[in-house]
């Protein structure tokens, strides 16, 4: 396989990809100048310490120092140790912060590929992830909104990213997933990686640096519905600690950097 290398400009592999699957119908290159925030005419900014309903520890602020531009045509979402600022957890006093955005009703989109290269980061109770939720969750709540997760990694699980589906009856400790080893076991946070999905009406096919690894249907949500049928928003972010990660222990180093150097996305023509 071929790995993933940030040169700057955009790979073969996206050529390829408007050729065979259809055009760009949106994306971010993060090409702004060094310390410029994300685009606000493509990104909302969350700010909260309320743990994600996974009792994760930071707080996500709307601060450059954990959501900016590196002036080399990445965002760099960066997870940091202590609180200057005594922000307030749902736990008391939040002990790390970071950051994460999403294009909530600025950008949404039904069935296409959705990819980006990531440079994740590492390290025990670190939790990178590149995922989408469905347009209607402010109305119908989560799961029955649906979630695609394209990417997650757990920072004791290096060479391993995951990709899970979460809806009515399939959620929390219970998704639909599956992971994906890198093949010479190295960790993912040595280079960058392209992390994609194509979804479509009767099913959602993941990759990872352009080898698919796993595809779900309607037939594997155990009987449950099928909710991928309508307009999702992207979301990318660094959780600190959680049920599934676990939480920093004396050998993880801060801060910890997750660097985008492109998100894109294809109709499949």
């Amino acid at each position: 396989m071929a790995l993933g290398v940030h040169n700057g400009s955009a790979p073969p592999a996206a050529a390829d990809h408007t050729a065979r699957q259809g055009a760009l119908v949106w994306s971010d290159e993060f090409e702004a100048e060094a310390g410029a925030p994300p685009d606000p005419g493509k990104w909302n900014i969350e700010v909260n310490g309320d743990g994600g309903g996974n009792q994760e520890l930071q707080y996500y602020t709307d601060s450059t120092d954990n959501l900016a531009h590196d002036g080399e045509g990445n965002m760099v979402i960066t997870a940091r140790e202590g609180n200057p600022a005594d922000y307030q957890c749902h736990y008391g006093t939040c002990q790390y912060t970071s950051g994460r955005v999403n294009t909530a009703e600025k950008f949404t989109h039904t069935y296409g590929r959705y990819e980006a290269s990531i440079k994740i980061p590492t390290g025990q109770g670190i939790w990178p992830a590149f995922w989408m939720l469905g347009d209607d969750f402010s109305e119908v709540g989560w799961p029955d909104s649906g979630e695609i997760d394209i990417m997650e990694n757990v920072g004791h699980e290096p060479a391993t990213v995951h990709g899970s589906l979460h809806g009515p009856g399939y959620s929390g400790g219970n998704p639909v997933s599956g992971s994906y080893r890198h093949p010479q076991g190295w960790a993912f946070a040595d280079t960058f990686h392209t992390f994609a999905v194509e979804w479509r009406p009767d099913g959602i096919t993941w990759f990872v640096d352009d080898v698919a690894y796993q595809t779900f249907t309607p037939d594997d949500t155990r009987g449950n519905p099928w909710v991928y049928d309508h307009p999702f928003f992207l979301i990318l972010n660094v959780a600190v600690g959680g049920e599934w990660p676990g939480s920093p222990d004396a050998g993880t180093s801060f801060p910890q950097e997750m660097k985008i150097d492109y998100v894109r996305v294809y109709d499949l023509g």
